[in-house]
C-alpha cells in the first residue's frame, strides 16, 4: 500500500512527480540571500557548503556555487537533480534521505532551507545530532522550521506534503545536546516571505 501523500516517507515522491511545476513556480529572486551571507560570512574561498534538500539548483545552490564554494546538493527527487545537475555543473550532487545523512566528510556550513520541516518532530531531533557530526568546528548549521511547534499540511502541485515543527525552547535545546551553538531565530521573518529560521554555530 502507497505511503499517504501526507507522511514524511511521501515527499521524495511528490517531488519526483511535481518536480517541473515546482520548478515553474520556485521564486528565484534571492530573497534568501540576507539569510545565506549570515551562514558564509568570513568563510575562505572553496570551502565545503551542503545544500540538503537542494531541488533544481536555484537559486541557492546556483548562489553559492557562484560565490566560489565547494557545494554538495542532497535531495530525494532524481527529477530535481538532473535539472540542478545541468545548472549547476561545478556541484557535486547525490541523491539521498536526509534522515540517513553519512557523508563520511565534514562541511563548514549546511543549510536545509524548505526541506527540514518536512520530518517528523522525532526524525528532526534525530537528525540534528547527525548534521552536528557533520560540521567542522565553528561550522554553521541554518534551516528553516514553523514559528511553533505544530504539524500542518501544504501542497506542492496539487499533492499534500507534511511539515512539522518543535518549539523554539525545544529546538534551542536539543542543538545545544548535540553541540551546536544557537546564534539566532527569527519567527515568520517578513523579508524571507513569512518563514521562520535557525541560524547556530558547532563548539569549537
Amino acid at each position: 500500500m502507497p505511503p499517504d501523500p501526507g507522511t514524511p516517507d511521501s515527499i521524495a515522491g511528490t517531488y519526483r512527480r511535481q518536480a517541473a511545476a515546482f520548478d515553474t513556480s520556485r521564486d528565484r529572486s534571492l530573497y534568501e540571500r540576507p539569510w545565506l551571507d549570515r551562514l558564509t560570512e568570513g568563510l575562505a574561498p572553496g570551502a565545503p557548503v551542503l545544500d540538503l534538500g537542494c531541488g533544481a539548483g536555484e537559486p541557492i545552490t546556483a548562489h553559492l556555487a557562484a560565490q566560489g564554494f565547494a557545494v554538495t546538493g542532497l535531495d530525494g527527487s532524481a527529477p530535481m537533480l538532473a535539472l540542478a545537475r545541468a545548472r549547476v555543473p561545478q556541484a557535486r550532487f547525490i541523491r539521498g534521505d536526509m534522515r540517513g545523512l553519512a557523508l563520511g566528510t565534514t562541511f563548514a556550513a549546511i543549510l536545509a532551507w524548505d526541506s527540514f520541516f518536512h520530518l517528523t518532530p522525532a526524525d528532526q531531533c534525530a537528525l540534528i545530532p547527525r548534521l552536528a557530526a557533520h560540521l567542522t568546528p565553528g561550522g554553521r548549521l541554518l534551516f528553516t522550521c514553523g514559528p511553533d511547534a505544530g504539524e500542518p499540511i501544504g501542497t506542492v502541485g496539487g499533492e499534500s506534503v507534511y511539515h512539522a515543527s518543535l518549539t523554539p525552547a525545544e529546538y534551542a535545546a536539543v542543538l545545544e545536546a548535540a553541540g551546536l551553538l544557537p546564534r539566532l531565530f527569527i519567527a515568520e521573518d517578513p523579508a524571507t516571505q513569512g518563514r521562520s529560521l535557525w541560524l547556530a554555530e558547532r563548539r569549537a
